[in-house]
């Protein structure tokens, strides 16, 4: 049976926004008919939109939920990435069950993150709980794929408290394992052999405050990154604490770490415990810590999954099937 074909037109009223959403040469319109399989056209300041009925309301809500955050924003240097169009589809797409509702769209907005250089919004259904949980409890575990945001959100998080004055320093740490490469035979000290793996810490820092500031708080002592190994015997005060990799960490050290936290502090413990490096037969301390504490109501330990992956749509299609194979 041939399926059944619609078309809708819907028109907004700015046609400099509408030139943004089309984009140059019409190449966010062209990505947007591959990414939801409908055919749209643009004369004056009306889209029309050919297709499936249920795809071709896909797209209008798309497109709708477009220009109002456009419209929404201020100063001359408004764009609009076809990024922004993913993050949309991927908002309605990730949760067939929840209807994502004007209301819905408001908590997203009301729960954003100001850095020095950006203001950041959930962009899925699962980083709207992470942003939640991060605003609300003091002991955060963030569960999931590369991808989820987990750790540039918790960055992000920390910055804000920061800046605002919550807190007077924020700790970034790791575990010093060696995912596939030895260590030792790298040149210079243990930091500078560190330092390349928390490189997702530093391009975080950076893309949220100016580089002269991330430079001179890091020099203050406002801003410490080390390994966890530097950790031991100390207690944290007022304080933003994030544990990145926390998959890799042992029993002891996720116990160190835990009873770490003092006065006015917070901890963001997050992993993916797809990836533990640790040597075969030795339990990832952030497994246990998950099994150990998830009935304490003052902890709370967020599931995030390949739905709420924000890098390219086809990061999340590789992960599923690494998934699949791993079950075969």
């Amino acid at each position: 049976m041939k399926e059944h074909k619609e078309e809708i037109t819907i028109d907004f009223p700015n046609n400099s926004l509408i030139a943004l959403i089309i984009g140059n040469q019409s190449i966010n319109l062209s990505k947007l008919e591959k990414l939801i399989e409908v055919r749209i056209s643009s004369f004056g300041n009306q889209f029309n939109i050919f297709g499936n009925i249920k795809k071709i309301n896909l797209a209008k809500i798309i497109l709708t939920n477009i220009y109002n955050n456009l419209s929404n924003q201020k100063g001359s240097n408004i764009a609009c990435e076809f990024s922004k169009f993913e993050d949309e589809f991927r908002m309605l797409q990730n949760n067939n069950t929840k209807k994502l509702t004007t209301n819905t769209k408001n908590e997203y907005i009301s729960l954003q993150i100001e850095t020095w250089k950006k203001t950041i919004v959930p962009k899925s259904i699962g980083q709207k709980t992470y942003f939640e949980a991060l605003k609300n409890f003091e002991l955060v575990f963030g569960l999931g794929p590369a991808g989820t945001g987990k750790s540039y959100l918790a960055v992000a998080k920390g910055i804000e408290m920061l800046k605002k004055g919550f807190v007077e320093k924020i700790i970034l740490t790791r575990p010093a394992v060696e995912a596939g490469e030895r260590l030792g035979f790298l040149p210079g000290d243990m930091k500078e052999k560190i330092d390349p793996y928390l490189r997702p810490i530093y391009d975080a820092l950076y893309e949220m405050m100016p580089a002269d500031r991330v430079e001179k708080k890091i020099q203050s002592g406002e801003i410490e990154i080390a390994p966890l190994a530097f950790m031991r015997g100390r207690t944290f005060t007022n304080s933003f604490v994030i544990v990145d990799e926390a998959q890799n960490t042992t029993s002891t050290q996720m116990k160190m770490v835990l009873t770490r936290i003092g006065e006015g502090s917070r901890m963001v413990i997050n992993g993916d415990l797809s990836q533990v490096d640790l040597p075969v037969g030795q339990k990832s301390g952030l497994k246990q810590a998950q099994e150990i504490l998830n009935n304490i109501k003052a902890i709370k330990i967020i599931e995030l999954g390949v739905e709420d992956i924000i890098r390219h749509p086809i990061v999340a299609e590789i992960i599923k099937a690494y998934d699949k194979q791993g079950k075969n």
